[in-house]
């Protein structure tokens, strides 16, 4: 899958994963590949990712993701 994470101000990440891990407003979910599309609204969690090898976490205020095909779209208002 493909993951991309960006703000107003800069892209955080960009690249390949094999899951993700997202803080949504009605408690956290995880996206695999080939999963359905949707788009959620986040809340002040913990993005979690990574490739098999190597894994990241990174904390946000609030955003919205969107999954499309194996195309992963984080959209935040920042991040810490």
């Amino acid at each position: 899958m493909h993951l991309t994470i960006i703000t107003p101000d800069e892209q955080l990440f960009k690249g390949s994963v094999k899951q993700v891990t997202f803080p949504g407003s009605a408690g956290s979910f995880q996206v695999f590949q080939d999963h359905a599309p949707l788009v959620s609204v986040l809340q002040k969690g913990t993005i979690l990712y990574g490739d098999g090898h190597q894994e990241h976490a990174l904390s946000i205020e609030e955003g919205l993701v969107e999954v499309s095909g194996n195309h992963i779209t984080v959209l935040l208002s920042s991040a810490t």
